[in-house]
């Protein structure tokens, strides 16, 4: 989006910043191997982006807050993904023992950090993630994963909408086209998140301490 775009949504009242809270934790969305390997048919060229949620883990586990990864789960046949599953039909890669819904190279789970299983495009959506969240204190949700336009944007405004600070990691989302990857990062910015960087998120973290 132009400089005209922005002057026209400040002076509506948009684009207003949260700031970061006091209490955050890492959710890294569904970046499992259907994203990341050129066999898939949801294949997304995110390669790039990978490799940063790997360096954002490790800030985030050096700094000791809590970590929750998502994916995708159906049980065989997949009848449990709604109409979700029916309207995108790939969605069958995530059927329970496909090697497509693994996790990432470099971003499985460590022991100690949340799993949510999940059969919609939010982390939040049918799960415990937000009243697992409250539990801890949690009052910032730093977002990181894939696709930018699909469980990204549904989480962030999730979160938003659960009373927390919605932090989209901007070099740590991904899409597969950079249309809709900008699109909504300009629209989550003006209307439920903030937009930080890796190097943003590190410093704040360090500064917890």
């Amino acid at each position: 989006m132009g400089m005209d775009a922005e002057k026209n949504y400040r002076a509506s009242g948009f684009l207003h910043e949260l700031g970061f809270g006091q209490s955050p934790a890492l959710v890294l969305v569904d970046f499992v191997r259907a994203y990341t390997e050129e066999s898939s048919p949801l294949y997304a060229g995110v390669e790039d982006v990978r490799a940063r949620c790997e360096l954002l883990l490790g800030i985030a586990r050096k700094a000791g807050i809590p970590i929750f990864h998502t994916c995708v789960s159906y049980r065989p046949g997949t009848d449990d993904g709604g109409m979700f599953r029916r309207k995108l039909p790939v969605l069958s890669v995530f059927e329970q023992g496909s090697p497509l819904a693994g996790f990432a190279q470099g971003l499985a789970p460590h022991e100690g950090e949340t799993v949510v299983t999940k059969h919609y495009a939010s982390a939040f959506f049918g799960t415990s993630l937000a009243a697992d969240l409250h539990a801890l204190g949690v009052d910032t949700v730093l977002l990181a994963g894939v696709t930018t336009s699909g469980c990204i944007r549904a989480s962030a405004v999730d979160a938003v909408q659960n009373d927390f600070h919605s932090m989209v990691i901007t070099d740590a989302v991904g899409d597969r086209l950079e249309g809709p990857h900008e699109a909504n990062l300009f629209d989550l910015q003006a209307k439920y998140s903030d937009l930080v960087t890796v190097e943003e998120v590190h410093q704040y973290l360090a500064g917890l301490k």
